[in-house]
């Protein structure tokens, strides 16, 4: 790091200090403006947040790692515009005539309490098992590449890089709230692009372009079945990826994270009305094209330059090369002086935008659906409080979660969707037959929900234990949590919540017309109906239908 990087740094968090000074002298008079900014997003802001919160350093290690290891097979997950549409022009309007603040709020509206609650259990559990542990985890060692600095005072600088940005991040989301997380998003977005955009430039003119990349690539075999690394679709006999099981998980992951995952909703019901909030999900649909380009390519840049140099990627002690370091190793080795500084910055945005916006995520999920429902005359001073405090347990059971996550998967990108894959089925179910279905009761819900954390909390620990056993006998019950593929497991999972709402629902009491008006299609009243048919216009699905158009062609390049 010269100096020019560091004054690239120190101009960035001026910027940054400047932008959360202003945000914290804002008045915040209660929790509304605490946790969702006042409700006064614009489309620009809501775009912005949602990019850049999804976008955190597990995708600059990760997702850059799946491009080194396996190539195009995790593009499934990242070419997603067209989950965001869904998000903007279905479950858009169901929210905004909620008025909820929380996804489990509007499970318990739609539902009962006891599907809120389970919810916000779910929720939690898998902000501490993939959000924290892997940012956390990933943050540290890409600062640890990067910087070159292996011990610091002794210490491994790996906890002090990642467990200092942490605190960092959290004090000022702890004291901005959402405002302070979507304005700085507006700042670290289009950093993260710039940066990763000349990783992307500088690897291919290293490599000696993209022809060159498609070439080394094309020719490394992954699986029995003479598919390469190029493959999006992959033989159906294909131990990680087949093409039916990647494409139908992919889609079960992608439709609960984009439409009723808090991390990521909690972005759009801060908007001003519901056409601010369906375009800020159009924006958002075009900015989740980049990733692919900017992320995953780049790790396959890097593992070619390894093929033809022998020796650019640090091997593991296996012999194998260190898929996981590519991202950092290509700003190591290809950036000149000042450059770097700037990749850095849009790798600490990435870091800190993700954690701001799980930080204020997890601490409204805990006040709102816990503590508020148990002490419904707490102040709105004492509330905010009480998130703050739930914000400091759950980066301290995220950190202590990272040993245990290690030892789970060996590529953290994957790693990072195969726990999504056991937490998504249940969730996706509920809420999918909560708003196409007017017959789906409360108890049909409810158990539709524990169904699938029973089995995927069944999985996970199956995983944990058959992955470190010793010889482990071969029993039914290993084949079904362990050896069937995580995707196929996932497509199976959601079926099996699919047939326990539907079964219960038909042998309980349909809810009343009164309790689902408005939550459901077919039950909003006219004043509703146009209210959402003036948010858009021909625009709107223009727009729309570009992005659908680009990840159609995106299918058939890298088929």
């Amino acid at each position: 790091m010269a100096l020019l990087d560091w004054i690239v740094i120190g101009l960035f968090f001026l910027v940054l200090i400047g932008i959360i000074v202003w945000v914290v002298k804002q008045k915040q008079n209660d929790s509304a403006d605490y946790f969702l900014g006042g409700r006064d997003a614009t489309w620009i802001a809501i775009g912005a947040s949602i990019f850049a919160s999804n976008i955190g350093s597990e995708h600059l290690i990760g997702l850059a790692g799946a491009g080194a290891s396996s190539g195009m097979a995790m593009a499934h997950w990242e070419i997603q515009g067209w989950m965001i549409l869904i998000l903007g022009w279905v479950f858009v309007p169901f929210y905004s005539r909620s008025m909820v603040y929380t996804m489990p709020e509007f499970l318990e509206r739609r539902y009962n309490p006891q599907s809120r609650t389970i919810l916000s259990v779910i929720s939690l559990i898998s902000y501490v098992l993939t959000k924290v542990a892997v940012t956390v985890y990933a943050g540290g060692l890409v600062f640890q590449q990067v910087f070159g600095i292996e011990e610091l005072w002794g210490i491994d600088f790996f906890w002090i890089a990642a467990i200092g940005l942490v605190l960092i991040t959290a004090v000022y989301t702890i004291f901005g709230g959402m405002k302070s997380v979507l304005y700085t998003s507006v700042l670290q977005t289009p950093i993260l692009l710039l940066g990763s955009l000349i990783i992307l430039v500088l690897g291919l003119k290293e490599l000696g372009g993209w022809d060159e990349m498609m070439r080394i690539a094309g020719a490394t075999v992954v699986n029995d079945y003479g598919d390469t690394m190029t493959n999006l679709i992959r033989n159906n006999g294909d131990p990680n990826f087949p093409w039916l099981g990647a494409l139908i998980g992919s889609a079960i992951i992608g439709f609960w994270y984009w439409c009723t995952d808090q991390f990521i909703v909690q972005r759009v019901l801060s908007g001003k009305n519901q056409k601010e909030a369906r375009r800020g999900t159009i924006f958002g649909a075009y900015l989740k094209l980049l990733p692919v380009f900017l992320f995953l390519i780049p790790g396959m840049i890097a593992f070619a330059l390894h093929q033809k140099t022998g020796s650019f990627l640090p091997l593991l002690s296996s012999g194998a090369h260190n898929a996981d370091a590519a991202f950092p190793v290509l700003v190591a080795k290809l950036l000149p002086a000042g450059v770097k500084g700037l990749v850095v910055c849009g790798i600490l945005a990435a870091l800190m935008s993700s954690l701001a916006s799980l930080f204020n995520s997890s601490s409204m999920l805990f006040t709102i659906d816990f503590y508020k429902r148990f002490k419904p005359d707490t102040s709105e001073k004492k509330l905010v409080a009480i998130g703050q405090m739930a914000t400091v347990v759950i980066v301290i059971l995220g950190i202590l979660w990272i040993p245990i996550m290690r030892s789970v998967g060996d590529v953290l990108y994957a790693y990072l969707q195969d726990v999504q894959s056991v937490l998504a089925p249940g969730i996706a179910a509920a809420f999918l037959l909560g708003i196409t279905w007017k017959r789906t009761s409360a108890q049909g819900g409810m158990w539709g929900l524990l169904a699938g954390m029973i089995i995927g909390l069944t999985r996970l620990g199956a995983k944990v234990f058959y992955s470190t056993a010793v010889a482990p006998s071969e029993n039914i019950f290993k084949y079904i949590f362990y050896d069937v593929n995580w995707l196929f497991f996932c497509g199976w999972m959601f079926l099996f919540c699919i047939i326990v709402v539907v079964l219960v629902s038909l042998c309980t009491k349909a809810p009343s017309a009164e309790k689902i008006q408005g939550l459901v299609f077919g039950t909003a009243t006219k004043e509703q109906l146009a209210e959402t048919r003036a948010s858009w216009n021909h625009w709107d699905i223009i727009h729309s239908l570009i992005i659908l158009g680009i990840t159609v062609a995106f299918y058939i390049y890298f088929w």
